[in-house]
């Protein structure tokens, strides 16, 4: 499974703004700038997450994105979910109806394990859990 630069940017952006979020909104351009994405793309990944319900825009002279909902609330599962979709590692586990071998395949327990696993290691981190990561298992500029 590999991420999707969608899935891998929209978080670097969830992270700025939880970063942030005491201290107000930030520009697109502010968030691009930091995280090195194009403003462009940006726009895109910011007016997906806040259809989802996950970013608010706030307008005026100091407006901007903030996250919709404390950082502690926001779990990384919900951004990749709203980005990417949801965590199939075969069709045959969110199909049974897709293999007629199913029944005998001792593949695919292992591959239902593999999305339960990766789901709930998603699910058990949240947004304040990054920011607040200890100190000395951070680089200068957090990257997903």
């Amino acid at each position: 499974m590999k991420l999707s630069t969608r899935t891998r940017y929209g978080v670097r952006a969830m992270l700025e703004l939880a970063k942030h979020q005491t201290k107000g909104p930030l520009q697109l351009k502010v968030i691009a700038s930091r995280q090195g994405i194009s403003v462009k793309y940006l726009e895109q990944l910011i007016a997906v997450l806040k259809a989802a319900g996950l970013v608010k825009s706030v307008r005026g002279a100091k407006g901007g994105y903030a996250l919709a909902k404390p950082a502690s609330q926001i779990k990384l599962s919900d951004c990749f979910i709203t980005l990417e979709g949801p965590v199939i590692t075969a069709e045959c586990v969110k199909d049974e109806s897709y293999c007629r071998r199913i029944v005998d395949c001792a593949v695919r327990d292992v591959w239902v394990k593999v999305q339960e696993a990766v789901m709930d290691i998603l699910g058990s981190i949240t947004l304040k859990d990054l920011v607040n990561r200890p100190e000395e298992t951070r680089t200068p500029d957090y990257q997903i």
